[in-house]
């Protein structure tokens, strides 16, 4: 009975958190990236987040419309979704990277169980759940 008052918490409180990352190879030498602005995105401080993060990798990021100028060597494309429970929260997000038209970079990340997650860590911030996810992604870029 002691180890279920003890595992079932933590079992509880545990993220139910799935992340998948193709970080990009460091041949590609990026410095800047042009992100495709998503408008169907109304997740708050998604693309505030991803600039930050390249930032701190060295690469600066210019938002654009589509279609996304020829002058954009590397162009980042997201999705990000939102679910609510008692507010709303990340719950998926996907980032792709492309030098020209091919993709040299992926980041996925997903809550598992969506409304259903009994994780507390749902509700984190955007910043504090996509930042290892583009850590990851820019591993091989100076932080």
């Amino acid at each position: 009975m002691k180890i279920y008052t003890i595992t079932l918490p933590l079992i509880i409180l545990a993220g139910c958190t799935s992340i998948n990352v193709r970080p990009v190879s460091k041949i590609h030498n990026i410095s800047h990236v042009c992100i495709e602005n998503n408008p169907k995105v109304i997740v708050a401080n998604f693309t505030t987040t991803i600039a930050d993060v390249f930032q701190n990798h060295g690469i600066t990021t210019k938002m654009y419309n589509a279609p996304v100028p020829n002058i954009c060597e590397y162009k980042l494309t997201y999705t990000a979704l939102r679910s609510w429970d008692l507010t709303p929260y990340l719950s998926h997000a996907e980032l792709r990277l492309f030098k020209r038209n091919k993709k040299i970079g992926y980041a996925e990340y997903h809550i598992t169980g969506g409304s259903m997650s009994l994780s507390l860590k749902k509700w984190a911030s955007v910043k504090k759940k996509m930042s290892p996810v583009i850590n990851k992604l820019l591993a091989q870029y100076k932080k």
